[in-house]
């Protein structure tokens, strides 16, 4: 005779019965599944590494991430330009100070082109163009004098055009990886269930914000403020079913009713 479903002690929710906990997978998967959380887990550490390094220093305090520093980078700093913002910032380190100055001195005295072809260009050449050829959509193409004479106008922040570019690869890349976590995370037993979906859910929302708050702090900045919010919230979401699901695949014992249920599908096939 089979046995009625097992219910948790916690908040009287039956485990469903598509429901498997790490426990019941086959070791192949749980491999598979640690494998792709490892791979993950530094990608989003180069990502942070990456995400501080392109915006700090936009304040003129390059050893910080601050709300100045991305409303600058989204609204513009309403002075001076973006290449010299990024000069005296966090691309100050990039250049030798005998080559740092001239560049300086160039864009604050209009930038022209004879200078440019004559003094500037092997500067740009030579620093510049290993990541800024045009082949990264996230950097500025400096490649060119007419690229370049882009950003030594005034600093409006990041062009419309380029949000809306920046953004769909964004929503496509992010929205994969937390369907990749969020699936690995399923296995994991948390209850109340309703706590689980919303972990399941919130990377989703917080990104909706993050990158929303983009195009509003254009227009009034301490909409930064959401785009922070965002990221973190999303770094907090990352991180709690990173940890769960590897605690759980490899390092605590299943939950009581889990092995209720294996022991009663046990006694079923007796």
């Amino acid at each position: 005779m089979k046995k009625e479903p097992n219910v948790s002690k916690v908040n009287d929710v039956p485990l469903h019965r598509l429901y498997r906990h790490y426990s019941e997978l086959p070791y192949s998967v749980r491999v598979l599944y640690t494998m792709t959380l490892l791979i993950l887990g530094m990608a989003y550490l180069f990502a942070g590494i990456y995400l501080f390094h392109s915006y700090s220093g936009k304040d003129g305090n390059p050893r910080s991430l601050s709300y100045d520093d991305v409303v600058i980078a989204y609204s513009g700093s309403g002075k001076g330009s973006r290449l010299e913002g990024a000069l005296r910032g966090s691309m100050s380190a990039m250049l030798p100070r005998d080559e740092l100055m001239p560049l300086l001195t160039w864009v604050q005295e209009g930038s022209d082109r004879s200078t440019y072809e004559k003094e500037i260009r092997n500067t740009f050449d030579r620093r510049c163009m290993a990541c800024h050829d045009g082949s990264n959509p996230h950097l500025p193409n400096l490649n060119g004098y007419d690229n370049v004479q882009k950003v030594t106008e005034r600093d409006t922040g990041t062009a419309l055009f380029t949000l809306v570019r920046v953004s769909h690869i964004h929503f496509f890349g992010i929205a994969f990886v937390f369907f990749i976590l969020g699936t690995i995370f399923s296995h994991a037993y948390v209850r109340p269930v309703w706590f689980k979906c919303t972990i399941v859910a919130f990377p989703f929302i917080a990104l909706t914000l993050d990158i929303g708050s983009w195009y509003f702090t254009k227009l009034y900045h301490p909409f930064a403020w959401v785009v922070i919010a965002g990221g973190g919230l999303m770094g907090l979401a990352f991180t709690f079913m990173w940890v769960v699901s590897m605690y759980q695949m490899w390092f605590s014992h299943p939950p009581s009713v889990v092995l209720q249920r294996q022991e009663g599908e046990t006694t079923d096939v007796g």
